[in-house]
């Protein structure tokens, strides 16, 4: 018997429906829940070995990774699965036990949401 969860696969039309957690910056003030949850997203992605984490998982082939592909940010195995876990209860990624691996993916709505969040919105016409 398997423990694995599959992970959904990536719909480019699907991910485009998805609202961005927050407007843009420029469109009007957050409400206290908007800001709490793109603080919770920039406040993951504010350490170093977590940015570098993140890219390396967002732009590995196939848009996922395994855990032994990315580890080499300069710090301990334990290090790496602690700051893992970080971006996940951030939203940020999602995971998947395969074997004695873990393979980590981008949360699908997640780099359309945070360009979403910091782009200009169109100027009134």
């Amino acid at each position: 018997m398997s423990n694995t969860k599959l992970l959904p696969l990536l719909d480019a039309a699907a991910d485009e429906a998805v609202p961005p957690c927050c407007p843009p910056l420029t469109e009007r003030p957050f409400t206290a829940e908007e800001a709490e949850t793109a603080a919770r997203m920039f406040k993951a992605l504010g350490d170093p070995v977590r940015l570098r984490l993140f890219s390396a998982v967002a732009s590995h082939e196939g848009g996922e990774a395994c855990v032994c592909d990315i580890s080499d940010v300069g710090v301990s195995q334990p290090t790496v699965s602690h700051h893992l876990k970080k971006l996940k209860e951030a939203g940020l990624l999602t995971s998947e036990r395969r074997g004695t691996w873990v393979y980590y993916r981008v949360e699908p709505s997640v780099l359309a949401a945070m360009g979403k969040l910091l782009t200009m919105a169109p100027a009134a016409a």
